[in-house]
């Protein structure tokens, strides 16, 4: 037995070198085509729109919070400007540091390199290092980017898509709107004759057609006859709108939500029902209405537990992507994640251009297969998908432990989690841990799932398996 043990372990060793080496080498290759791909932009953005356009590749500046609270101070370069806060605009804290502070393979090993070697031979330097810091004013300092400061200034411009964004009407059906609020599709009794209300949140790159198009047809008589479903398309996905001058933080994503749904359907209690990122969304609206619950329902909830000493927004991204080329997931979500230009490329490529490739799908498979999944991973704007993927899953690192706190302290709710054997982007281990957060909750593993067919291929069991929660909530609310 050991001796066929042996080779297996080497070959997996060796095979875990070739990924390494060949993963150092690609993300390598693929910082240097991003570099360049920020100059192609601003010379596109420049010829087509008349206006630079500012990206994260931008410098970084020092901002000292203010002691009216409301204030910072930006200096970069001898320059200092004062930019306001007020009720209406994000608070700095919902901004992750990510979107800005993304430093390219090589500089990164280079830089563990040398601190490594720094740590060996300056090891005494830490005190003296301590008490220089002390000395210093006792302000607290941050980052902020340009791109930070000029959307809080108000300098970009608010409806107006960018040429690399799709122009059709279903994207920008919004912007005919009067109505500054999201996309939902509501279904159930009229008349406010439903007795509970359910809202469903979708996942990253994802629409409410995620639920419309698998549950709601498979749900029994009984339920569309007792709950009034209520799925949202979230801000900058969908038909929701998509404002450029927009950080699309927690904040705002749970704002709309309020307003779009609780607000205007008149939701005094319900259940919740979330997929992936949007298990954040519904953890920080459980937080903020945490009477009002009456079940909450989590699909592979990406929580990722920091330890300590780790920069938390900076942990969370390397375990959601770790610049890796194997598994294929790693790879797809290291270039959502890590490189600004290279994934505005592929929105540019892809949903720009969606209607060919739903066409194209179409011919190809005879019609015979349903372009939903394609209309939610389509119609979103760079501008959105990449702000609500760092300010959203990597931005809330710090706030997530405190959020099950209180969802296990003040929450009297059922709650229950499922995940997919087979997710290869988020793994099993995130629901377990949010179970070891919140003992009560059920963990559901589905055999032979992954992130998406943990929905999808098993549509009407899900649907059965919502309404028994469903029933037990009220029965024992």
């Amino acid at each position: 037995m050991d001796v066929m043990c042996k080779p297996r372990s080497v070959l997996k060793f060796m095979g875990g070198v070739v990924i390494k080496t060949l993963s150092f080498v690609v993300f390598s290759v693929l910082d240097l085509v991003d570099f360049i791909l920020c100059f192609a932009y601003k010379v596109a953005d420049f010829c087509i729109e008349a206006e630079w356009r500012p990206c994260y590749r931008y410098p970084t500046k020092e901002a000292i919070t203010s002691s009216g609270g409301n204030k910072i101070l930006v200096s970069e370069q001898g320059e200092s400007k004062i930019v306001s806060l007020n009720s209406s605009k994000l608070q700095l804290q919902d901004i992750s540091d990510t979107l800005y502070s993304r430093p390219s393979l090589v500089t990164e090993v280079s830089k563990l390199t040398v601190d490594g070697l720094k740590k060996l031979k300056l090891d005494g330097t830490t005190t003296k290092t301590c008490k220089k810091i002390k000395k210093r004013s006792a302000r607290s300092t941050f980052t902020v980017n340009s791109i930070v400061v000029e959307t809080l200034q108000g300098k970009m411009v608010g409806h107006i898509p960018t040429w690399s964004d799709c122009d059709c009407k279903f994207c920008n059906s919004w912007t005919s709107s009067s109505k500054d609020t999201l996309f939902v599709n509501a279904q159930g009794p009229k008349d406010n004759k439903a007795r509970e209300d359910v809202i469903f949140i979708h996942g990253f790159i994802s629409s409410s057609a995620f639920w419309t198009e698998t549950l709601f047809p498979n749900f029994s008589s009984t339920a569309k006859s007792t709950y009034r479903f209520l799925a949202v398309d979230l801000l900058g996905f969908g038909r929701s709108p998509k404002p450029a001058d927009s950080l699309y933080t927690l904040s705002e994503h749970v704002d709309m939500i309020e307003k779009s749904v609780l607000e205007d359907y008149k939701v005094k209690s319900f259940h919740i029902v979330a997929h992936s990122l949007g298990c954040i969304l519904a953890l920080a609206i459980a937080v903020k209405h945490p009477g009002s619950v009456k079940s909450l329902t989590l699909l592979t909830p990406p929580y990722y537990p920091v330890p300590k000493g780790e920069a938390t927004t900076q942990y969370v991204m390397r375990k959601l992507a770790p610049r890796r080329v194997w598994p294929v997931m790693a790879f797809c979500a290291s270039l959502a994640c890590w490189y600004e230009h290279i994934s505005r490329t592929i929105c540019l490529v892809i949903c720009k251009n969606h209607r060919l490739w739903e066409f194209l799908t179409k011919l190809v498979t005879r019609n015979r297969v349903r372009t939903y999944l394609m209309e939610g991973f389509f119609c979103h704007t760079h501008n959105a998908a990449w702000h609500t993927l760092h300010n959203i899953i990597c931005g809330t690192a710090t706030k997530l432990d405190r959020y099950l706190d209180v969802v296990r302290n003040r929450l009297d709710c059922n709650i229950t989690i499922f995940h997919g054997e087979d997710d290869q982007v988020i793994p099993v281990k995130c629901s377990y841990d949010v179970q070891r957060k919140i003992p009560r909750a059920r963990v559901k593993v589905a055999e032979n799932k992954d992130h998406i067919t943990i929905v999808v291929g098993r549509q009407k069991t899900f649907a059965r398996e919502l309404e028994e929660i469903w029933n037990t909530s009220s029965t024992s609310n």
